[in-house]
């Protein structure tokens, strides 16, 4: 009996091969008929364990059917715009890593595997890919200096973390998706991702990949200047949401500045006159110092509830394991 179990603890016995990682390519896509094949063939050749789902928001092409023809599992999302089809793809899809990029073949598949194992070794939970042009014709006429303004403004705002806020090439950890509540409609989705991943102060990198002109017949949807000023419509929307403290507070200082600057010839008039001029002045001058008190009051109201919002989100993150090796 002694000889058997000394047989037995010398035995060794094969070790079970940790369960690899399921990983889902989202890409969103309107009228990407002339591009869309080759991003399923790069992504499967770059990750050949990877299910590819494309999501079709209203294209009046063959992109349905190239996609399906292409071997992608093909959903659709009927209300119009990315913001719509980025909150259908994370509530449907379930994985462990999910990798989103747009379907116009302009970012580098070959990069996927570099910025996963990224994600993976670092413990992240958003990898975003810094778009290197390879071209002249991959970045249009005011883009660049747009997403220059933009990042720069919104690090001024939330934090210098990310040198390309605008990039549809990232790579997510399973924390982030299910904790995040996507409120945009439209372009404006990187901006929030971004937002997110800072507020919540989540282990985020960037790494550089290569960036093309779009191929031949694929046309960009993104209108340079209306999508422009919606995205800084959303900056300054989070930044009201998520720091009203300080947004209310910058407004009450500037009005209390305001009506200190009113009252001023006033008081002065009375302490050498004895008498109070323009009476509509005054009260304007009032009115405007109650507004300025009423703002730093409504600030520090918003800002506990931005405090329990935060920590919902936290916890919804925190029910979610992590990637990564231990």
């Amino acid at each position: 009996m002694a000889e058997a179990l000394a047989q037995l603890a010398s035995h060794e016995f094969p070790q079970a091969e940790a369960a690899q990682p399921r990983i889902a390519v989202l890409v969103p896509c309107f009228n990407e008929e002339a591009a869309i094949a080759s991003v399923i063939a790069d992504f499967r050749k770059a990750l050949p364990s990877a299910d590819i789902f494309v999501y079709d928001n209203n294209s009046a092409d063959r992109t349905v059917a190239v996609a399906r023809a292409a071997g992608a599992a093909v959903r659709s999302e009927q209300r119009q715009g990315k913001g719509h089809v980025v909150r259908r793809m994370f509530a449907d899809v379930n994985a462990d890593i999910y990798v989103l990029v747009d379907g116009d073949a302009t970012y580098d598949a070959a990069s996927a595997p570099r910025m996963i194992e990224t994600l993976t070794s670092e413990r992240l939970d958003m990898v975003v890919g810094l778009r290197v042009d390879q071209s002249v014709a991959a970045w249009r006429p005011w883009h660049r200096t747009g997403n220059r303004m933009l990042t720069g403004f919104l690090a001024t705002v939330f934090g210098q973390v990310f040198k390309d806020i605008l990039s549809g090439y990232r790579v997510f950890s399973r924390r982030f998706v299910k904790s995040f509540p996507v409120l945009s409609d439209g372009f404006e989705i990187e901006t929030e991702l971004t937002v997110h991943a800072l507020e919540l102060a989540l282990p985020v990198g960037e790494i550089e990949t290569p960036y093309y002109a779009r191929p031949e017949g694929s046309v960009s949807k993104l209108n340079t200047w209306r999508d422009g000023f919606r995205i800084l419509g959303t900056i300054l929307r989070l930044y009201r949401s998520e720091k009203p403290l300080r947004f209310f507070t910058a407004i009450g200082v500037f009005l209390a500045v305001v009506s200190i600057g009113l009252a001023i010839p006033i008081i002065v008039t009375f302490l050498e006159q004895g008498v109070v001029p323009r009476l509509p002045t005054a009260v304007l001058s009032m009115g405007l110092m109650i507004l300025a008190m009423l703002s730093v009051s409504s600030g520090l109201v918003l800002d506990t509830v931005t405090r329990g919002r935060r920590e919902m989100k936290l916890l919804a993150y925190l029910v979610q394991p992590p990637v990564g090796k231990n």
